[in-house]
């Protein structure tokens, strides 16, 4: 099988797919040079990270059948092009948690205790410990915000807690109960959050509706003076909303991601917010420590040899998770060559679709259940034919589906 990088990535993880066997190119392109070398190694996987995956991409080649992303967002890649086309979109979820909230502590720290500003006036010769020294504020018993609670948020809430801060928080998901074992308080808005809190740190995957989630009601609800932490996508956040905040309200703003970021590694880069003394910020490095790396390396190596091996996809963001059609067949028969072929011709002469299938085959290998979800139920005389039409077929049974998708 061949795999395309078209990232960088640990090491760790080409040695160990070509130790598998696997052929591999590596190749750090983009846009219509990432086109040509799929075109050109014809690869069944490529791996990305920051790159873009559009439908340019996708048709570039016959042989593709999965996109992963190596890292947990998947908002570079067109999900919905890859679904049209039959191509499996996974992620590495979870893995670079600890390195995200860990920037986004330090970015916290660096806002509240001006170090990034007391760096700057040290290299230029400059000593202003009577200007610094009245900014930090300190975090012990301050109120710690959290707008969403995924792996990160949750890694936050830990990190929160050994700092003796106090924990808000709001997710869709986040119920009293989950928040009981977190050993943070559940809040029934971002916004009450926001005025909560003395210090506020977004982590949301960026959907569709997520996009612009933080705007000017948000930040209007932030006392004057808190602190505002972005590590998690740029357009979840208003920008031209958090720029007046941060110039008017005094918000201290942390971020990790910005608006118009550059797409390569070294780039000129220019954001107003650089202009404010309450401004911190890094270079989009929040996953980028060794640990997370390699970690999400061992990931993307685990869902190729699995789909190597079995043909089935670990973390796939593009496949239905609900049960579709109308009716669900369930066809009990020995484990013989053609028995599968059979019913599905019996479909093909009803006009029905298969629109879900699975075989499950049952200890020694002598027999199996093939559940069939079809797009209309089949008629009673069909399946008594079906039933009759071979001795390897043990029963056939319906089941009306009450809320197809």
């Amino acid at each position: 099988m061949r795999v395309l990088f078209a990232d960088s990535l640990h090491q760790k993880a080409a040695a160990s797919l070509r130790a598998d066997g696997f052929e591999l190119e590596i190749c750090n392109v983009a846009g219509s040079e990432l086109s040509e070398a799929l075109a050109r190694f014809d690869p069944a996987v490529l791996v990305v990270r920051s790159t873009q995956v559009g439908v340019e991409q996708l048709d570039a080649c016959a042989d593709l059948s999965l996109v992963i992303r190596a890292g947990a967002g998947v908002n570079t890649i067109d999900v919905a092009a890859a679904a049209e086309r039959g191509i499996y979109v996974a992620n590495c979820p979870g893995r670079n948690a600890s390195a995200v909230a860990e920037l986004a502590f330090g970015l916290i720290l660096a806002a509240d205790r001006g170090i990034a500003r007391g760096d700057q006036l040290l290299r230029a010769g400059r000593w202003r410990k009577g200007v610094l020294s009245k900014l930090g504020r300190g975090l012990k018993g301050r109120v710690l915000g959290l707008v969403g609670l995924g792996r990160i948020g949750q890694e936050m809430v830990r990190i929160g807690h050994g700092f003796g801060m106090k924990v808000v928080g709001w997710s869709r998901s986040l119920d009293q109960a989950r928040a009981s074992e977190l050993g943070i308080y559940a809040l029934e808005s971002p916004e009450m959050v926001a005025g909560s809190a003395q210090v506020v740190s977004v982590h949301l995957a960026l959907t569709d509706e997520t996009r612009g989630f933080c705007g000017a009601d948000f930040f209007n609800a932030m006392k004057p003076g808190s602190i505002f932490i972005n590590t998690s996508r740029a357009p979840v956040v208003d920008q031209p909303a958090l720029l007046d905040a941060a110039r008017n309200r005094g918000l201290r703003v942390g971020l990790d991601v910005f608006a118009d970021e550059p797409a390569g590694k070294e780039a000129d880069f220019q954001t107003p917010l650089v202009e404010l003394e309450n401004f911190v910020g890094s270079h989009h490095v929040g996953a980028s420590t060794e640990q997370a790396q390699e970690a999400v390396a061992d990931a993307v190596v685990k869902i190729i040899q699995v789909y190597s091996e079995r043909g089935r996809v670990k973390n796939c963001v593009n496949k239905s998770e609900q049960a579709l059609g109308k009716a669900l067949l369930v066809v009990r028969h020995k484990d013989r060559v053609g028995v599968l072929a059979r019913v599905l011709t019996c479909m093909q002469h009803a006009d029905i679709n298969v629109q879900q299938m699975e075989n499950i085959i049952f200890a020694g290998g002598h027999a199996a259940c093939a559940r069939l979800h079809l797009s209309e139920p089949l008629e009673a005389s069909a399946i008594a034919g079906l039933k009759s039409s071979c001795d390897d077929i043990y029963a056939v049974e319906q089941v009306m589906l009450n809320n197809p998708v």
